[in-house]
């Protein structure tokens, strides 16, 4: 592999890896928005084990759509 062809590779993955941090945020930001309630206090204060194993299943499938989407 030539030294530009790894600048380029590097550089597609640095905006890949940004670009599926802002699909998770906002993901995540609209899972806080549309519950009625607060995710934080249900989990930590509440120990809502089963809220925290339904999160954690979302985060995990937008997590592997986005990595999916990387490698085309």
């Amino acid at each position: 592999m030539k030294l530009e062809q790894i600048g380029h590779a590097v550089l597609s993955s640095g905006a890949m890896a940004v670009l599926g941090l802002c699909v998770f945020s906002v993901t995540f930001w609209l899972i806080v928005k549309v519950t009625p309630f607060s995710i934080r206090k249900e989990i930590e204060e509440d120990q809502n084990t089963a809220l925290a194993i339904l999160v954690s299943s979302v985060i995990l499938g937008i997590a592997l759509i986005v990595s999916a989407a990387i490698q085309g």
